[in-house]
């Protein structure tokens, strides 16, 4: 019998329902927003949500993106994305190492994992990633990242010699992911920008709109050099 097909990450914008902003706002919620403004990869990211309300969070999540046709990841908790069907997990500094979500998860999910630069980038691929959150690019609130800030120089730098797809990390914005998407970036992840906005919905249509046009640009650039 084949293994199931591993599901594809969609390029553009990624955003997180991370239970650390707006906490008023339900999970469910913050993602059916989210969805609702045309997501299409969403990471559910719950930091101080206790398990038995997160395992509850997380089948609602997973379900309503998978009625969206949406591919959603789970923050860390591997054994929460098998319980309720995600689509995969994405792992960070502390977390579960890659190479042990990976023999947990099998061949049919995706594995991301946060780097800091082009040599984790190879380790991530060498431990079986699908793709890498690299950053900080730009300073963050959302979240203490001991390590410094990238900038778009020190991000584009690594993207061009990634083995892997590269998701900018680390307070990607509406007003700068445009810049991001022009690096060559394949995905900008955006938490805050999106789930402060008084219309969520409308807000990741702007941001997908805006990475967008950073693909195009540099596209239009690349022809005309």
């Amino acid at each position: 019998m084949n293994a199931p097909a591993r599901p594809s990450l969609p390029r553009g914008l990624y955003v997180l329902c991370d239970d650390t902003v707006r906490p008023e706002l339900p999970l469910a919620e913050k993602a059916a927003r989210l969805l609702a403004g045309g997501a299409r990869v969403v990471q559910l990211r719950m930091k101080r949500t206790p398990l038995r309300e997160a395992l509850g969070a997380a089948r609602e999540v997973v379900a309503a993106c998978r009625r969206a046709g949406a591919v959603c990841l789970l923050n860390d908790r591997v054994d929460l994305a098998l319980l309720v069907g995600a689509d995969g997990v994405h792992v960070g500094d502390e977390d579960l190492p890659p190479e042990a979500a990976r023999e947990l998860l099998g061949p049919g999910r995706l594995v991301g994992v946060t780097v800091r630069g082009l040599a984790d980038a190879h380790a991530a691929r060498a431990a079986g990633a699908d793709y890498v959150g690299l950053g900080p690019v730009f300073g963050t609130t959302t979240k203490q990242v001991a390590a410094p800030v990238l900038g778009l120089g020190g991000f584009s730098a690594v993207v061009r010699e990634s083995p892997l797809p590269v998701v900018g990390i680390g307070g990607v914005k509406l007003e700068n992911i445009a810049d991001l998407a022009a690096t060559g970036a394949y995905g900008g992840a955006v938490a805050s920008d999106a789930l402060l906005a008084e219309d969520i919905a409308e807000q990741v249509r702007r941001l997908a709109a805006a990475f967008d046009r950073g693909v195009r640009g540099a596209s239009l650039a690349g022809q005309d050099a």
